[in-house]
C-alpha cells in the first residue's frame, strides 16, 4: 500500500534538468527523489507517494501526459507540475485537460518552480513536509 511521502519527485530523462530543480528544492528544505523515466517513477508509486511530481512532457518511453494518465487511472493523489522545452501554445490547454494546473517552460526561474510546487501541493490540501 502506498503512503504519502515527504519528498518531491523530479522525473526527466535529462540529468542536468533533474539536477537543477533537485538542488533548488533541497535548498528550500524539501527531500527530493530523481527518476530518469516515467516508467521508473510509476514503478516507485507502489511503495511511496510524493508530495508532488515535476514531470517532463517529452521523454523517451512514457510522456508526461502518459505518466499523468497512469496516475489518474490508478486514482493516486499525486499533484503534478509539467515542465517542457516546447513553445507549443496548445500544451497549456492539454495540460489543463489532463488535470495539471502548472506548466513551466524551460528555462524556468527558481521562484516559478517553488510557486508551482506550492500551488500543486496546496491544491491537494497537503502540508509541506521539509526534510
Amino acid at each position: 500500500m502506498s503512503s504519502i511521502g515527504s519528498f518531491i519527485a523530479v522525473v526527466d530523462d535529462e540529468l542536468p534538468v533533474r539536477v537543477m530543480p533537485g538542488r533548488l528544492l533541497r535548498l528550500a528544505k524539501y527531500r527530493v527523489r530523481e527518476y530518469a523515466s516515467g516508467e521508473e517513477f510509476l514503478a516507485s508509486l507502489s511503495t511511496d507517494l510524493p508530495l508532488c511530481a515535476i514531470v517532463d512532457l517529452h521523454m523517451p518511453g512514457l510522456s508526461g501526459f502518459e505518466v499523468q494518465s497512469c496516475i489518474r487511472a490508478a486514482n493516486l493523489q499525486v499533484p503534478v507540475v509539467f515542465i517542457t522545452g516546447s513553445d507549443d501554445a496548445a500544451l497549456e490547454r492539454a495540460a489543463h485537460e489532463a488535470g495539471v494546473r502548472n506548466l513551466l517552460r524551460k528555462p524556468f526561474s527558481s521562484d516559478e518552480l517553488l510557486e508551482a510546487i506550492g500551488g500543486a501541493i496546496g491544491s491537494f490540501g497537503r502540508n509541506r513536509m521539509g526534510g
